[in-house]
């Protein structure tokens, strides 16, 4: 099966404004993302973005990049519009604040689809390291069956232990991470399909193919990368590569 790696990149972000076009490593933020996604050497990588500057940035370090509308809801949207122009039969949504990705993990959401044929839908999710952070509402869980395949997606503490406190870490206790890998009719299918009840309770665009019965395998990895959402995050990113521990 071929596979393309879309990222999705907006201009307006209500923590970070402009964020794809962060500069103070000398490479602005989305061209990280774009060299990691490359490294992955699984096809052609593409930026999805609606705002010229953006498309201008990733032409001018010789990057590919198309311009989608500007309506879309979701990033999933964006990068379904890009889809629906490629052939490639397996679609890598690799957000573009994702600068310390590690490629593995792209070839790992591939490998994950191979090898359940099966699965319409591949991500990823790490054990959770903290009491804190399985009750934190900011950190969305997983729980996934013995095969791999996604029960449920919530911001509540999933799986429930009535009888006691969790013991984290656990590879029963998952974090789940925003980046994932559609078979390119699943993708297109899920971006014509209206918002589910339970996705706009919890807001988590996943449980829109849970309900639809879309299966989803989730790949547990040791730790989660580290995303710039908001200036701090970017400014530890920014040390992190000043240090070498960035790209």
């Amino acid at each position: 099966m071929t596979a393309a790696i879309v990222i999705p990149a907006r201009f307006a972000s209500t923590r970070l404004p402009g964020k794809p076009l962060l500069n103070a490593t000398g490479k602005h933020l989305v061209q990280h993302v774009y060299e990691r996604a490359v490294a992955a050497a699984v096809g052609p990588v593409i930026v999805a973005t609606d705002d010229h500057r953006i498309l201008d940035a990733v032409q001018s370090f010789g990057g590919q990049a198309l311009m989608t509308h500007a309506d879309h809801p979701s990033g999933t949207d964006r990068i379904a519009e890009v889809a629906s122009s490629l052939t490639a039969d397996l679609i890598v949504n690799l957000q573009g604040d994702e600068p310390q990705f590690d490629p593995a993990g792209v070839r790992l959401l591939l490998k994950l689809l191979t090898d359940d044929p099966g699965a319409g839908i591949s991500t990823l999710a790490t054990p959770i390291k903290s009491l804190a952070d399985f009750h934190s509402p900011n950190v969305v869980k997983a729980v996934r069956a013995d095969g791999g395949r996604a029960l449920y997606f919530s911001r509540s503490p999933i799986p429930f232990v009535r009888d006691a406190e969790p013991v984290i870490p656990s590879d029963r206790f998952l974090h789940h991470l925003g980046v994932y890998a559609y078979r390119r009719d699943v993708l297109l299918k899920l971006a014509g399909t209206p918002p589910h009840p339970l996705e706009q309770a919890e807001k988590l665009e996943q449980l829109r193919a849970l309900a639809l019965g879309i299966p989803i395998q989730i790949g547990v990895i040791p730790t989660a990368h580290r995303g710039v959402d908001t200036p701090e995050d970017y400014a530890a990113f920014v040390a992190a590569v000043q240090a070498g521990g960035g790209r």
